[in-house]
Protein backbone atom coordinates (compact mmCIF):
# COMPACT_ATOMS: atom_id res chain seq x y z
CA UNK A 1 0.00 0.00 0.00
CA UNK A 2 1.57 3.25 -1.18
CA UNK A 3 -0.23 6.19 0.46
CA UNK A 4 1.32 8.75 -1.89
CA UNK A 5 0.11 6.76 -4.90
CA UNK A 6 -3.35 6.47 -3.33
CA UNK A 7 -3.51 10.26 -2.98
CA UNK A 8 -2.23 10.74 -6.53
CA UNK A 9 -4.67 8.29 -8.10
CA UNK A 10 -7.57 9.70 -6.10
CA UNK A 11 -6.67 13.23 -7.18
CA UNK A 12 -6.27 12.20 -10.82
CA UNK A 13 -9.41 10.09 -11.10
CA UNK A 14 -10.22 9.15 -14.67
CA UNK A 15 -9.25 12.45 -16.33
CA UNK A 16 -7.01 14.45 -14.01
CA UNK A 17 -8.98 17.68 -13.99
CA UNK A 18 -7.95 20.61 -11.81
CA UNK A 19 -11.44 20.70 -10.33
CA UNK A 20 -11.15 17.10 -9.14
CA UNK A 21 -7.74 17.78 -7.62
CA UNK A 22 -9.15 20.63 -5.57
CA UNK A 23 -12.20 18.65 -4.47
CA UNK A 24 -10.08 15.69 -3.33
CA UNK A 25 -7.66 17.99 -1.49
CA UNK A 26 -10.62 19.63 0.27
CA UNK A 27 -12.03 16.17 1.13
CA UNK A 28 -8.75 15.12 2.71
CA UNK A 29 -8.34 18.34 4.70
CA UNK A 30 -11.96 18.39 5.89
CA UNK A 31 -11.69 14.70 6.78
CA UNK A 32 -8.77 15.35 9.11
CA UNK A 33 -10.27 18.39 10.78
CA UNK A 34 -13.85 17.23 11.21
CA UNK A 35 -13.24 13.60 12.12
CA UNK A 36 -10.45 14.33 14.61
CA UNK A 37 -12.36 17.24 16.16
CA UNK A 38 -15.58 15.25 16.51
CA UNK A 39 -13.69 12.23 17.82
CA UNK A 40 -11.86 14.30 20.44
CA UNK A 41 -15.12 15.91 21.51
CA UNK A 42 -16.74 12.48 21.90
CA UNK A 43 -13.76 11.18 23.87
CA UNK A 44 -13.89 14.15 26.20
CA UNK A 45 -17.64 14.32 26.73
CA UNK A 46 -18.91 10.75 26.41
CA UNK A 47 -19.94 8.69 29.41
CA UNK A 48 -20.44 5.31 27.78
CA UNK A 49 -17.86 2.88 26.48
CA UNK A 50 -19.50 2.62 23.05
CA UNK A 51 -19.45 6.36 22.48
CA UNK A 52 -15.83 6.62 23.59
CA UNK A 53 -14.88 3.72 21.34
CA UNK A 54 -16.59 5.47 18.43
CA UNK A 55 -14.74 8.68 19.32
CA UNK A 56 -11.42 6.83 19.33
CA UNK A 57 -12.28 5.25 15.97
CA UNK A 58 -13.11 8.71 14.56
CA UNK A 59 -9.75 10.08 15.70
CA UNK A 60 -7.87 7.11 14.22
CA UNK A 61 -9.76 7.16 10.94
CA UNK A 62 -9.50 10.95 10.76
CA UNK A 63 -5.73 10.81 11.24
CA UNK A 64 -5.57 8.56 8.18
CA UNK A 65 -6.45 11.66 6.17
CA UNK A 66 -3.36 13.52 7.47
CA UNK A 67 -0.77 11.78 5.23
CA UNK A 68 -3.24 11.90 2.34
CA UNK A 69 -3.60 15.65 2.89
CA UNK A 70 0.16 16.20 3.06
CA UNK A 71 0.73 14.23 -0.13
CA UNK A 72 -2.17 15.99 -1.86
CA UNK A 73 -0.73 19.39 -0.93
CA UNK A 74 2.64 18.34 -2.37
CA UNK A 75 0.97 17.00 -5.52
CA UNK A 76 -0.87 20.30 -6.11
CA UNK A 77 2.36 21.93 -7.28
CA UNK A 78 2.38 22.42 -11.05
CA UNK A 79 3.53 19.24 -12.76
CA UNK A 80 3.89 17.21 -9.54
CA UNK A 81 0.86 14.98 -10.10
CA UNK A 82 1.72 14.37 -13.74
CA UNK A 83 5.28 13.52 -12.74
CA UNK A 84 4.06 11.13 -10.04
CA UNK A 85 1.85 9.28 -12.51
CA UNK A 86 4.24 9.20 -15.48
CA UNK A 87 4.17 5.75 -17.03
CA UNK A 88 1.38 4.54 -14.73
CA UNK A 89 -1.73 2.80 -16.04
CA UNK A 90 -4.09 5.18 -14.26
CA UNK A 91 -7.23 3.19 -15.11
CA UNK A 92 -5.75 -0.01 -13.70
CA UNK A 93 -4.41 1.77 -10.64
CA UNK A 94 -7.79 3.49 -10.14
CA UNK A 95 -9.50 0.09 -10.01
CA UNK A 96 -6.86 -1.26 -7.61
CA UNK A 97 -6.84 1.73 -5.27
CA UNK A 98 -10.63 1.97 -5.25
CA UNK A 99 -10.56 -1.18 -3.13
CA UNK A 100 -7.40 -0.29 -1.20
CA UNK A 101 -8.83 3.05 -0.07
CA UNK A 102 -11.02 1.10 2.35
CA UNK A 103 -7.93 1.11 4.59
CA UNK A 104 -9.03 4.66 5.51
CA UNK A 105 -11.62 3.06 7.79
CA UNK A 106 -8.97 1.12 9.74
CA UNK A 107 -7.77 3.51 12.47
CA UNK A 108 -4.18 4.70 12.02
CA UNK A 109 -3.57 2.30 9.07
CA UNK A 110 -2.56 4.92 6.49
CA UNK A 111 -0.47 6.71 9.11
CA UNK A 112 1.48 3.49 9.72
CA UNK A 113 1.83 2.81 5.98
CA UNK A 114 3.08 6.36 5.33
CA UNK A 115 5.62 6.15 8.17
CA UNK A 116 6.79 2.75 6.92
CA UNK A 117 7.25 4.13 3.38
CA UNK A 118 9.10 7.23 4.66
CA UNK A 119 11.47 5.09 6.70
CA UNK A 120 12.08 2.78 3.74
CA UNK A 121 12.87 5.78 1.50
CA UNK A 122 15.23 7.18 4.13
CA UNK A 123 17.02 3.83 4.46
CA UNK A 124 17.31 3.56 0.69
CA UNK A 125 18.89 7.05 0.48
CA UNK A 126 21.41 6.35 3.22
CA UNK A 127 22.50 2.97 1.82
CA UNK A 128 22.84 4.15 -1.78
CA UNK A 129 26.45 5.12 -2.58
Amino acid sequence: MNVRRLAAIDMYGSRGTTRRRRIILAEFLVGVVLMVTWGCWLLASANGFGTRAFGLWLVGAGLNYAPLSLYALALMRPGALDSELTGVDTNGELRRYTVLQLWVFVPFALVVFAIRDALARRRARTTTP
